[in-house]
């Protein structure tokens, strides 16, 4: 298929369909989840359960579908149930790649699945796109795996300028990317919402009013990259804490909403045990929060929040490529001390510290040391990492590097040439 853009999970996926016999394949509504399915190179059946005779069908005989394999099968979690009907076909004979099921929510999390497929079926997340990947820079993360390596060398680590407030506006849907100006983005946005409230939310549970559950997505969005106080939330919301609870779940079922947990193996008394709340897509987020133009943001007072959030979107990329491999979490102790995000790759860690200014001394990698010094004795602890916004890389102590984030958040110039 010409024109498509490559998509880092596409090696992971083909992997997956050689080694079990069912892939399922998740993520956000226009994440590209379909176009991707149908760009595999070997040919496949392949059914949508946005089709309703296809929908009806899977409801009420579910093995005459899958009669002619391989077999792809879009949305899927339109019809919970049809998951049994694969568990049986793969127990009468099993064979690798034969069902691949995409679906705009995350399986596991739905109350209404009775079936998770142990045992059968490996999950993986197509995420929207962070900026590398969407302009197919050479290399793609080799500098963020380059940290895990006991000899890192701040040398391959690329000293370029960044532009992140133009990729907070944007974010990773390809259509929002690729919009020509902001009014178009702005209209995207705002039909991709409409369209999750009245039609693939009422799929995922009944919700009596959707102007209460907009407005809980709302406060949300502006509470990104924070630890989420769900009785503070409800409190402005007027809505009682359950609700939003319930909220907040559907949310992340969607594959909108990310709640990172605390890296917690440390024994350090005092740590804060609350959830980190992300987003999935910044510009999304950016757009609920009300932060529709550069102007916008330049009133905002919480603007290092959203630099985490923008660069959140290439970390969860990371992620995504191995998550049986790969975590994210961040850490923060009740004295103060914090680190955004922890990264962990085969059990070695990497603890990074964001910040929007462009000079950085040892004091901004205080939580950092922190985190370091409180770790169990054997814990891999790889480096410590301040990203900044300035141009040079340096050391600020043993382990311990100032780097720029800008080579994350590539200038508008580079975006402009490759959309």
């Amino acid at each position: 298929m010409e024109g498509i853009k490559k998509r880092w999970l596409t090696r992971p996926l083909q992997a997956a369909l050689k080694a079990l016999p069912v892939v399922v394949l998740t993520g956000a509504r226009q994440t590209g989840k379909t176009t991707l399915a149908q760009a595999l190179p070997h040919r496949r059946t392949f059914l949508t359960l946005d089709d309703l005779g296809v929908l009806g069908q899977a409801e009420s005989d579910p093995d005459s579908l899958l009669v002619t394999r391989p077999v792809t099968v879009d949305e899927v979690q339109r019809a919970p149930g049809f998951l049994l009907s694969v568990k049986r076909q793969v127990d009468r004979q099993r064979k690798a790649g034969e069902f691949l099921l995409t679906g705009s929510a995350n399986l596991l999390l739905m109350g209404k699945v009775a079936e998770s497929l142990a045992g059968r079926a490996v999950y993986l997340e197509l995420l929207p796109f962070c900026p590398v990947e969407w302009t197919e820079r050479a290399g793609g993360l080799d500098p963020l795996d380059s940290l895990f390596e006991p000899d890192f060398d701040p040398e391959v680590w690329p000293d370029a300028r960044g532009d992140w407030q133009s990729w907070l506006l944007r974010g990773g849907y390809p259509s929002a990317v690729s919009a020509e100006n902001e009014e178009g983005r702005r209209l995207w946005f705002a039909g991709y919402v409409q369209t999750y409230l009245e039609r693939d939310l009422r799929q995922l549970s009944d919700v009596s009013s959707l102007p209460d559950f907009q407005r809980v997505m709302a406060l949300a969005a502006n509470r990104s990259a924070r630890l989420i106080n769900q009785s503070d939330l409800a409190r402005d919301a007027a809505l009682s804490q359950p609700t939003v609870h319930r909220y907040l779940n559907l949310l992340e079922t969607g594959c909108l909403l990310v709640r990172l947990s605390p890296f917690t193996t440390n024994p350090t008394t005092g740590l804060v045990k609350g959830k980190k709340l992300l987003w999935s897509d910044c510009g999304l987020a950016a757009w609920m929060a009300g932060i529709r133009t550069a102007a916008d943001l330049t009133k905002r007072l919480d603007q290092g929040y959203w630099l985490e959030q923008t660069i959140f979107q290439t970390l969860q990329s990371w992620r995504a490529i191995d998550p049986s491999s790969r975590k994210i979490h961040y850490w923060r102790d009740t004295a103060g001390h914090e680190a955004d995000f922890i990264l962990e790759k085969d059990g070695v860690l990497v603890a990074i510290e964001i910040k929007a200014s462009h000079q950085v001394s040892p004091k901004d990698a205080e939580g950092i040391n922190a985190f370091r010094r409180g770790l169990v004795k054997g814990t891999q602890f790889r480096c410590g990492v301040v990203l900044h916004a300035g141009p040079n890389a340096r050391p600020l102590g043993t382990d311990l590097w100032a780097l720029p984030w800008g080579w994350l958040l590539p200038k508008a110039a580079a975006l402009r040439q490759e959309t």
